[in-house]
């Protein structure tokens, strides 16, 4: 049997906006899905934002490989189309506010009479349940309530969000996974489901080291780390100086350390009382640090990379956002790709993270123009005669 993309054959009817629902059916689309991207008028929110400098990228970097359609679900047409589009699909992904969909007369009980195969997949900020579920979720303000803001910097400082949109993301990919493991559950019974996914509920494993910390503390909360390990229980583990940058340096287990003091030409050092076993060095981490740092600034980034591989230690130069975008590995594994967008010029894509054994990551098809593939959508696909789309446009439909 010759390989194919796992998702071949699975339509997706993609009501996401900005990056939540938009990552997780990019993940679907790169797997093979045919995924269509329904817009309302003058396009979702993260479109708008490419009247703003750069903000434009964003949009090209998670949608690729759609198929572009609008429609106004503000209209009794607009729902009846989308009916048409849920009788003849598998999946439907949202992250409007909880209950949007219900208020449109959209919501999955509705839905799934149309379609008992449906598979639902819900991205919110909270939750459909609970006494939070109906506070404003974005990013940022998920990344205060979840305890990221509060970890994140230096305890001398106030709190700072972290740098990426993380809770978009991580909720992005967990529902991915839930839409996943609902339709290998229909394969086995032929029924859909709702799934969802809350965003502060898929980032608070990440904060497992936070907590462990907060946990051996008792009630106190405890103070942000900075570079530090989160749960203060690894040393060396720190962002160090050097001639020109930073250089990132962990060592987990006894041999790691060996491995540092084999690269510092300080192997005498495995024998100093407050050095000999973790536990000794937590305790003695600022001493820990001083030492390594001395060690680090004297050398510039690269070189320093260079010795402390060549001695197996796990390591990093601290990489501005250019050096990342130009990375010689993930361009050779098409991680990465320079692409002619025909909107926005010649841009750096992501392709999925996820390889499937046997086909090369899917060539990126780009994002393209709102409303551009309309009659593909609601000519070919749904079948309705030219006429009916020229009625649909005057009656602001789509």
């Amino acid at each position: 049997m010759t390989p194919q993309y796992p998702l071949k054959g699975v339509t997706v009817v993609d009501l996401g906006q900005i990056y939540n629902g938009p990552y997780c059916t990019f993940l679907m689309a790169m797997a093979g899905a045919n995924v269509i991207k329904i817009e309302a008028k003058g396009g979702e929110h993260l479109r708008r934002r490419g009247v703003v400098g750069g903000a434009a990228l964003p949009f090209a970097m998670l949608n690729s490989n759609k198929t572009f359609a609008t429609l106004n679900l503000k209209t009794p047409r607009g729902r009846e189309l989308l009916h048409e589009m849920v009788r003849r699909g598998d999946v439907l992904v949202e992250n409007f506010a909880p209950n949007a969909m219900e208020r449109l007369g959209l919501g999955y009980e509705e839905l799934r009479k149309i379609n008992p195969q449906l598979i639902y997949g819900a991205g919110s900020g909270y939750g459909r349940t609970g006494p939070n579920k109906d506070y404003p979720a974005m990013d940022l303000t998920v990344q205060a309530m979840a305890g990221i803001m509060n970890v994140t910097g230096f305890p001398d400082r106030p709190p700072v969000k972290a740098g990426p949109a993380l809770c978009d993301f991580f909720g992005g990919v967990h529902l991915y996974g839930a839409i996943m493991t609902a339709l290998y559950e229909r394969e086995k019974t032929g029924v859909g489901r709702l799934v969802e996914v809350s965003m502060q509920e898929a980032v608070y494993a990440s904060l497992s080291s936070n907590l462990g910390l907060h946990y051996s503390a008792g009630t106190s909360v405890p103070a942000r780390t900075g570079n530090r390990h989160g749960g203060m229980a690894e040393a060396p583990y720190n962002v160090y100086p050097t001639k020109d940058g930073y250089i990132a340096i962990i060592c987990v287990g006894e041999k790691h350390w060996k491995y540092l003091l084999d690269a510092m030409a300080r192997p005498e050092l495995a024998q100093d009382p407050r050095f000999t076993d973790l536990k000794s060095r937590v305790a003695h981490m600022d001493d820990i640090d001083a030492l390594v740092s001395d060690f680090t600034q004297r050398y510039a980034k690269k070189e320093l990379f260079d010795l402390l591989m060549k001695h197996r230690v796990a390591c990093a130069p601290v990489r501005d956002l250019d050096e990342v975008v130009n990375d010689e590995h993930m361009h050779s594994r098409r991680a990465l790709e320079w692409i002619h967008h025909p909107m926005y010029g010649r841009v750096c894509l992501p392709n999925s993270p996820m390889r499937y054994d046997g086909v090369e990551p899917l060539e990126i098809k780009p994002s393209g123009e709102l409303g551009c593939d309309n009659h593909a959508v609601f000519g070919d696909w749904l079948g309705l005669s030219d006429p009916e789309i020229q009625q649909l446009i005057e009656d602001e439909v789509i």
